[in-house]
């Protein structure tokens, strides 16, 4: 399987796009693996924001529906253990808010209980954050808004900036999508600047049967693959790629050994790509595969483990009927 990548002069007569430093600098790097990889976190630009509103709401796709009525059905004792006994006002802190969907529940609960905070939306997409603004004005006109259009580090940074407590909100297993090794380094990185007067509510999606997993990011209608896909239409434009989408699948596994769910995009042929913008050549052998994502299933004693070695003590535990999902409150410790 070829996987060199070398450098080529770019040809184009005009100026290609001037690509993001952090952007260019991870795809450089993950197509130069010999295993290439794309990051995930570029998925969600605006079409890509888009497209996962779609599966989202897929008949495959549990995690959204189960961890929204999850939240409706605990909101009361999950905000009363996130805001402040004294009644003090507080930040609520969501990382990586998307159009807040399941963050209504609780935010409508705090307003109806009296509860005196600002809510801090954190996306990478300006157009999801620009909606879910719009939105939260029109519905809950007396919530204090401040959104941020940041990426995990920078709302790290604004996090330590905040006065009083801050409830931080990571919800959908996001968490999921790291690396084991990267999880651990995340959730270090995010006890930091919190005080043993935080808290962290984080979702993790449970290991269940496997067939029910794979399902969900397989679905029959191919939405799953036209967000996977996008992420070399993001290229094609941002570095001026030439990637050809008539010549890449779509493919997905599940480990339950490990609990993890990968995600590639397959070349079905030999082919050359270029991107003009980081003057970079990349061969691809046919049926070589793009690692673009890992979505990692979870067991009770797992999270107590890695709450534990991340500085937290677990003080909530939320799950549906079914065990599939749960939504855990996490108290840093002193």
């Amino acid at each position: 399987m070829s996987s060199l990548l070398v450098k080529s002069p770019t040809t184009a007569t005009t100026a290609p796009p001037t690509p993001s430093p952090t952007l260019a600098e991870h795809v450089r790097e993950g197509l130069r693996k010999t295993f290439k990889t794309l990051s995930s976190m570029y998925f969600y630009d605006d079409e890509g924001s888009r497209l996962f509103q779609e599966i989202m709401a897929l008949p495959e796709y549990y995690p959204t529906r189960t961890e929204y009525g999850l939240l409706l059905e605990h909101a009361a004792a999950i905000c009363d253990a996130l805001r402040p006994a004294t009644g003090e006002p507080f930040y609520l802190l969501e990382l990586g808010a998307g159009d807040g969907l399941k963050t209504k529940i609780l935010l409508r609960h705090l307003l109806d209980t009296g509860a005196h905070f600002t809510y801090v939306p954190v996306d990478i997409s300006t157009a999801a954050l620009d909606g879910l603004s719009a939105t939260l004005q029109a519905e809950l006109p007396g919530l204090a808004v401040e959104p941020v259009v940041a990426d995990y580090a920078d709302a790290l940074t604004l996090m330590a900036s905040r006065p009083g407590r801050k409830a931080v909100l990571f919800l959908g297993s996001n968490i999921g999508n790291f690396l084991p090794n990267e999880r651990q380094a995340f959730l270090r990185r995010l006890r930091q600047p919190l005080t043993s007067d935080d808290r962290l509510l984080i979702g993790f999606d449970l290991q269940k049967d496997p067939r029910r997993i794979r399902a969900a990011y397989d679905d029959t209608q191919g939405i799953t693959a036209e967000f996977n896909l996008n992420l070399l239409r993001r290229l094609n434009r941002e570095l001026a790629a030439d990637f050809d989408l008539a010549s890449w699948q779509h493919y997905t596994d599940y480990d339950p050994l490990t609990g993890a769910v990968r995600s590639f995009l397959v070349s079905t042929k030999a082919q050359t790509v270029h991107l003009a913008a980081i003057s970079e050549t990349v061969e691809f052998a046919a049926w070589e595969m793009i690692h673009t994502e890992n979505s990692y299933k979870f067991t009770r004693s797992l999270i107590d483990a890695l709450a534990a070695d991340a500085g937290f003590t677990m003080q909530g535990f939320f799950t549906d009927a079914q065990d599939f999902f749960s939504d855990v409150i996490l108290m840093p410790r002193a």
